[in-house]
């Protein structure tokens, strides 16, 4: 399939690119009138099965290497980003309830987020301030980021993985499913003193 000349120059610009692009962006260098959005789905299409391939993530595009292929090209001297328990925890409160304060990821928690915890997470790249919730005190909140989406292969939030995906690949903790468990004990006891007294 041969591209056309618009697409092609869509193409220059998201190889050009230091990092993935908004159509807005991509509008903007590549100077067209019309909209991008249609070569970038020619784009997709064109490169769909190659080693290389166009992929949207929260927005913003560009060329990652096959998901099949990826293995093969992964440097021997890469370091993966160890995180502690509790920036993982802050991480996915912050991406299951984003915006979010600090106060609210403590609430939800239970325990107070250590100054460091945020600044590690804004540091990797994955979280960053969304601007100040409108209650007294107007406390910073924050979200995560297109590269949180880029990195764990998400196209938005929307592909996080609910609790029962997570419990099917057996990666909730032993404690945490007991805690859901007393939980859920709780709240039937409950709802049964409450028809009682209701009788």
């Amino acid at each position: 399939m041969s591209l056309t000349i618009s697409a092609r120059l869509v193409e220059a610009v998201l190889f050009a690119a230091e990092g993935p692009l908004t159509q807005q962006e991509i509008q903007r260098h590549s100077a067209l009138e019309e909209s991008v959005l249609p070569h970038l789905t020619a784009l997709a299409d064109h490169y769909a099965g190659r080693g290389i391939e166009l992929v949207e993530r929260g927005g913003r595009w560009h060329f990652q290497t096959a998901a099949d292929l990826s293995y093969i090209l992964r440097r021997e001297r890469e370091e993966p980003r160890k995180l502690s328990r509790a920036a993982v925890e802050t991480l996915a409160i912050i991406a299951y309830h984003e915006p979010v304060s600090r106060a609210e990821i403590e609430s939800i928690r239970g325990v107070q987020v250590a100054k460091g915890t945020l600044d590690v997470l804004m540091e990797a790249g994955w979280v960053r301030p969304a601007g100040r919730r409108e209650v007294p005190g107007r406390p910073l909140i924050y979200a995560t980021t297109g590269d949180f989406l880029s990195h764990f292969g998400l196209t938005s939030r929307r592909d996080l993985p609910g609790i029962e995906d997570l419990r099917a690949a057996g990666l909730l903790d032993p404690i945490d499913l007991a805690m859901e468990s007393m939980e859920s004990q709780a709240l039937l006891e409950r709802d049964e003193v409450e028809e009682e007294g209701e009788d």
